[in-house]
């Protein structure tokens, strides 16, 4: 019993470890390579204005100025994006809105206004948006996409549902 007990304190940090490496290399596939990042307005010009073949429904909602001093009128926001083969995510900015996407399922493209090259997306992905970034994102494979998507944004928004 002891010798299985002593074991299970490595077979715990192996896991750890493992899931740390996994976790990490999610983080940072799909991202603009280094040698292409470009001043904002430089990259990919704006795009799409209207949405298209995708759908956008909220998971739920948090009013954050209850939790947190100084954020009165923001909300914290979880969704998920379903986008069509050839469906498109519209032009739109982060200044205010920082976001946190994650790629469950198939693969998009991501076009942004600090990147000289589109950015492919592949489930597992994950994209960060903050202040300094305009884009639009297009599924021009042939399997729906299905990303989850959590933001901070103003509350007053909510009634134009901004993607």
């Amino acid at each position: 019993m002891s010798s299985i007990s002593s074991k299970i304190p490595g077979l715990a940090l192996a896991a750890l470890l493992a899931g740390v490496a996994f976790g990490a290399s999610a983080a940072v596939a799909g991202e603009c390579p280094a040698d292409k990042v470009v001043a904002d307005g430089q990259g990919a010009q704006p795009g799409p204005s209207m949405p298209k073949g995708v759908s956008d429904t909220l998971i739920g909602a948090i009013p954050l100025e209850r939790e947190i001093a100084g954020l009165e009128d923001r909300k914290l926001r979880l969704r998920e994006l379903v986008i069509e083969p050839g469906g498109v995510v519209p032009w739109h900015t982060h200044t205010d809105r920082p976001a946190i996407i994650r790629v469950n399922q198939g693969v998009v493209v991501e076009y942004r206004s600090t990147c000289a090259v589109p950015i492919v997306h592949a489930t597992g992905d994950v994209a960060v948006e903050t202040a300094g970034l305009s884009h639009w994102w297009k599924n021009e494979g042939k399997q729906t996409a299905v990303l989850t998507s959590s933001d901070i944004f103003h509350a007053a928004a909510d009634d134009a549902h901004v993607m």
